[in-house]
C-alpha cells in the first residue's frame, strides 16, 4: 500500500488509531466518526517517488507554452495486522 510520505524510518512499525470501517468476520462495522479501540499495524517498506506528473500550459496564437513536471513522494507500507 503507498500513503503519502510519512516520517518513519524504513523496518519501523507504524500504528493508524483512527479506522472509520472494519470487516470481521462478515461483520461490517463503521464508525461515528471512528472506531473506538481499533489500529492497523503497518511497516514501513521503503520510500518511493510517485510516477512522473507532466503539467503542459498552452495559450493558442500566443506563443506561450509552459511545461513542469512533479513527482510526489511516498511511503510503501505492509499491512502486518488490523486489531477490531
Amino acid at each position: 500500500m503507498y500513503v503519502h510520505r510519512l516520517e518513519a524510518e524504513q523496518g519501523s512499525v507504524v500504528e493508524f488509531e483512527k479506522v472509520l470501517l472494519v470487516d470481521a468476520d462478515g461483520e461490517v462495522k463503521v464508525g461515528v466518526p471512528t472506531i473506538e479501540g481499533a489500529k492497523v499495524v503497518c511497516e514501513v517498506l521503503s520510500h518511493p517517488k510517485g510516477d512522473k506528473v507532466l503539467i503542459f500550459k498552452k495559450k493558442r496564437r500566443k506563443g506561450y507554452r509552459k511545461l513542469n513536471g512533479h513527482r510526489q513522494y511516498m511511503t510503501e507500507l505492509k499491512i502486518n495486522e488490523v486489531i477490531a
